[in-house]
C-alpha cells in the first residue's frame, strides 16, 4: 500500500505545480482576482496535503496500520473534494456557467476529510513504539 500512497503523492505534487503555474500565469486573464485567490487556495491546500500524504507513505513502510491507511484515504478524498471543488468553482466562474454554484457545499466536506486525515495520522503515530 505504501507504494500506491507514494505514487499518488507524486502525481498530486506534479499536479500542484502545474495548477499553481496555470493559476499564476494564465488564470488572471480569465477570472476576477477573487476567483484567482480561490484557485490559489485550492492549490495551496493540495500541496500541503500532498506532503502529508508523502509523509504517510514513508511512515507506512515502518509502521503499517489501518489508521495510516485511513489517513492516506482521507487526505486523498479531502484533496479531491476540497481543492477539486475550488478548481471547479473557478472554472464555472471562467465560463460564466450558472446553476452549479451549489458545488461550494462540497468544499467544507473536503475540509472535514483533510481534518480526519490528520486525526488518523495522530492515532496511527500514537500507537507506534
Amino acid at each position: 500500500m505504501n507504494k500506491k500512497i507514494l505514487l499518488t503523492a507524486a502525481i498530486l505534487g506534479a499536479l500542484s505545480v502545474a495548477l499553481g503555474a496555470f493559476g499564476a500565469h494564465g488564470l488572471k486573464q480569465l477570472v476576477p482576482p477573487e476567483s484567482v485567490a480561490t484557485f490559489e487556495t485550492g492549490v495551496r491546500y493540495q500541496f500541503y496535503h500532498t506532503f502529508a500524504l508523502l509523509f504517510v507513505g514513508i511512515l507506512f513502510e515502518k509502521f503499517a496500520s489501518k489508521q495510516l491507511g485511513l489517513a492516506a484515504s482521507f487526505f486523498i478524498t479531502g484533496i479531491i473534494l476540497f481543492s477539486g471543488s475550488l478548481y471547479l468553482l473557478t472554472a464555472l466562474k471562467a465560463t460564466n456557467t450558472v446553476g452549479l454554484s451549489g458545488i461550494g457545499i462540497v468544499t467544507p466536506i473536503g475540509g472535514v476529510f483533510l481534518i480526519l486525515g490528520w486525526v488518523m495520522l495522530f492515532f496511527a503515530l500514537r500507537k507506534t513504539n
